[in-house]
């Protein structure tokens, strides 16, 4: 697996409001954190497959492979307070994701990608929200804890 599960602090933010915060990652959320990263794996093999890789290129030892990037992910809930979060966010249970976009269209692509997961595998998702500000896009998504209804949730959101 290439996502790697490592403790952060977040750092810049907290420095700059004068806060500091515990964000070292509880260890309750890794199961579901190893969950999403299932998910982010099959995103980042099919999307390098279909759009990165030229034909006959082997998808472990091309350097056209791209990583994909993630800007959020587990929040204690002291820093899910200090990014705006709602308390009931899913990045708080370690069931969340922001997956960084370069632009719209790969921000449609990876949203359909993840569709065709689903559909393909018979996994579902919670949510799949399609997010710009600026001219920043980030897709997030999440999928709820074994025995939660995920809502197969899909929106586009700007401010």
């Amino acid at each position: 697996m290439v996502f790697v599960l490592r403790p952060k602090v977040v750092r810049l933010i907290q420095e700059s409001r004068g806060q500091v915060f515990d964000s070292s990652l509880d260890q309750r959320p890794v199961p579901l954190i190893s969950r999403l990263c299932w998910w982010l794996e099959e995103l980042r093999y099919s999307y390098n497959t279909l759009y990165c890789l030229q034909p006959g290129e082997d998808y472990e030892t091309s350097e056209n492979v791209e990583g994909i990037v993630i800007n959020s992910g587990y929040r204690s809930p002291a820093v899910n307070k200090l990014a705006g979060g709602v308390p009931t966010s899913n990045h708080v249970t370690g069931c969340a994701v922001d997956i960084r976009c370069v632009g719209k269209e790969q921000m449609i692509r990876y949203a359909s990608i993840l569709l065709d997961i689903a559909d393909g595998t018979g996994k579902d998702y919670d949510e799949l929200l399609l997010e710009q500000h600026g001219n920043i896009c980030w897709l997030h998504f999440a999928v709820r804890p074994p025995g939660q209804q995920n809502r197969r949730k899909i929106s586009f959101l700007r401010p």
